[in-house]
């Protein structure tokens, strides 16, 4: 329960500062609804999980190699200037007031949260924050603590999402089609903005190596 508990607040704490995943998914859930939002977050937890199951099965050392870490800034950079830009040219599309139904697909939505969370930052966290407990998890005296561990941070995660999305929702109701316009745009500077940091690491990333 120890384990459980300290690692959900790890989850919990991750989650809250404002990144990427963040952004697009206030974005989507003030444009089409709770349901468009939480298909981003799901998005983001897709990506998670395979990097759990990655860790467990021993690609640990392969996820922190600085040749498989560099390239992912570069293609991070790419996927989030992609839906920087799209946020800003149909900053005006898709908006369905909260009184009607959305004709927005859910996977164009959950597709964007895969593209936002494929992120390096999110290779070194699991890395890290893992490394201790994937260690123990091979020992017989601590065989479930990795699966616990994970599933601690997997649920602040989706507390903090659920939490954040009932917010927007409410918001929602009372903001007019102009205002959610103006939220899409700055959603998409904030999107290129975290882009070209990606692109900075990149760089970064190339000097160390070379």
């Amino acid at each position: 329960m120890d384990i459980y508990l300290k690692y959900f607040l790890i989850g919990l704490a991750i989650a809250m500062p404002v990144g990427a995943i963040t952004v697009e998914m206030t974005k989507q859930g003030l444009k089409n609804g709770f349901i468009h939002g939480w298909a981003v977050g799901i998005g983001g937890m897709t990506v998670d999980i395979l990097l759990i199951l990655a860790l467990y099965f021993g690609f640990a050392s392969v996820l922190a190699l600085p040749y498989v870490q560099t390239p992912l800034w570069i293609v991070g950079a790419g996927f989030l200037a992609y839906l920087g830009c799209d946020s800003i040219k149909n900053a005006d599309k898709d908006i369905t007031p909260a009184d009607e139904k959305t004709q927005k697909s859910f996977f164009s939505t959950y597709r964007n949260g895969l593209l936002v969370a494929v992120s390096p930052g999110n290779l070194v966290f699991w890395v890290s924050v893992f490394g201790a407990v994937l260690t123990q998890s091979y020992s017989s005296s601590h065989s479930g603590s990795f699966a616990i561990a994970a599933f601690g941070v997997m649920s602040g995660i989706l507390i903090h999402d659920l939490g954040l999305l009932s917010i927007v929702s409410v918001t929602r109701k009372v903001m007019s089609r102009q205002m959610i316009r103006w939220v899409s745009v700055i959603a998409g500077i904030m999107l290129l903005g975290f882009s070209l940091y990606f692109v900075y690491e990149f760089v970064n990333g190339l000097i160390e190596l070379f």
